[in-house]
């Protein structure tokens, strides 16, 4: 990915990348506080690097767009000359993030976690600087999670009430809705929290549903004795379909590691009432710069995300196979025609040519060999009811072998 930043220390006070796309700042200092110093002031004045925390809890095995965009904004502290701490949640996932669900998380087992968790830094490697010395510290959690005793726990119970708990978003409307909430799933503020001290973060990142998570962190550096972080919050991404936010569950996503023709046609289609925002959060384009017309702005957006993650290459193939009647011209397909459903996911893979049998099939899916769409199946008995829920879908096993399933 191309340098956000300058460097250089003349550049101190141009916080342009600092603000792109940004929600909210805070603390931010009042008009009579003269106490309070706001990040740009800390940013131009520090003489060491910030340690700026993003925290991902592998609860899946990809990501999209949507997640990467903090992701870029701590690339983005890494160009300006500080310290990225990518928290790989490992205990976290264990119990999952309750912002925003309805209900309790499916808690997932270490082994899957773990599995998770490479293909994270496997996805987020094109945007980060794996390189510089002193740009990046990957920590998982579970270093000093996993040795908290319950002096320490009840230490950090201490510091909040049901009555605080019960304030964010989430939990007071399953509480109002008299869904169940559990024990444990007021511990994962806290925790989160908590690895803000574990780490003294002066920043923290994280999309605009964390900033009761990112506030307990501040409270826990401030009982713990340490400086409060500032909170850094980022918009929620629109998916593609240009209504609800970006979701594998929805379908409307752009995935980190699918097929560069794959995130090209996706792209390209991009609604015009999302290209600015996307432009904005997923690129680092001049916005005044950009064509005039739609199309070309699809297209450019299209080529500038698939270069980012597979490089021009890549991105010039993906665009020419586009123009040449889609992904047909660079993808072979697999009709559904004669699939007989409800049908097994081991079985399109053997009928599809892409493995020899069923058992091969079985043996890839459980070593998470196999995508559709991006997302990795692990389950062997991942079963489709009807051919309308594949069609136009792109079935992967391993790094190079793929259909697209049609009709």
């Amino acid at each position: 990915m191309q340098s956000i930043v300058s460097q250089s220390p003349s550049m101190a006070q141009n916080f342009a990348w600092l603000r792109r796309g940004v929600v909210e700042i805070f603390p931010q200092p009042a008009d009579n506080d003269s106490q309070t110093q706001s990040l740009e002031n800390i940013l131009a004045t520090t003489d060491r690097p910030l340690r700026v925390k993003l925290g991902i809890d592998p609860t899946g095995a990809d990501i999209h767009l949507g997640h990467s965009i903090p992701v870029r904004k701590l690339r983005a502290f890494q160009d300006a000359g500080h310290t990225a701490v990518l928290i790989i949640g490992d205990f976290t996932a264990r119990i999952g993030d309750p912002s925003g669900k309805s209900e309790v998380r499916r808690q997932l087992s270490q082994a899957q976690v773990a599995q998770n968790a490479q293909t994270y830094l496997d996805q987020v490697r094109p945007i980060l600087d794996f390189d510089t010395p002193g740009r990046l510290e990957i920590r998982y959690n579970s270093q000093w999670l996993s040795k908290l005793d319950l002096n320490k726990i009840l230490e950090l119970l201490s510091t909040m009430t049901v009555g605080q708990m019960l304030a964010k978003e989430g939990f007071a409307e399953r509480y109002k809705a008299e869904n169940p909430i559990f024990i444990h799933e007021f511990l994962y503020p806290l925790m989160q929290g908590y690895d803000s001290v574990a780490v003294a973060a002066d920043v923290e990142l994280g999309g605009t549903d964390q900033k009761f998570n990112i506030a307990v962190g501040r409270d826990l550096q401030r009982h713990f004795g340490q400086e409060p972080q500032f909170g850094l919050l980022l918009p929620i991404l629109i998916g593609t379909d240009g209504v609800q936010k970006m979701s594998k569950s929805l379908n409307n996503y752009v995935g980190l590691s699918e097929h560069p023709s794959q995130k090209y046609q996706k792209l390209q289609g991009t609604p015009d009432n999302l290209l600015e925002q996307y432009f904005e959060l997923l690129t680092n384009l001049p916005l005044d710069k950009l064509p005039e017309n739609p199309r070309d702005r699809q297209k450019l957006l299209a080529w500038e995300i698939v270069q980012q993650y597979h490089g021009e290459q890549a991105a010039n193939e993906a665009q020419k196979a586009a123009e040449s009647g889609g992904e047909q011209g660079e993808l072979p397909e697999f009709s559904l025609a004669g699939v007989e459903f409800p049908a097994k996911l081991f079985q399109i893979l053997n009928l599809s040519g892409l493995c020899k049998s069923g058992g091969e099939g079985k043996r890839k899916i459980k070593e998470g060999g196999v995508k559709l769409d991006g997302d990795r199946i692990t389950d062997i008995d991942t079963t489709f009811q009807d051919k309308s829920e594949l069609h136009g879908r792109v079935l992967k096993l391993g790094k190079n072998k793929l259909v697209k399933l049609v009709p």
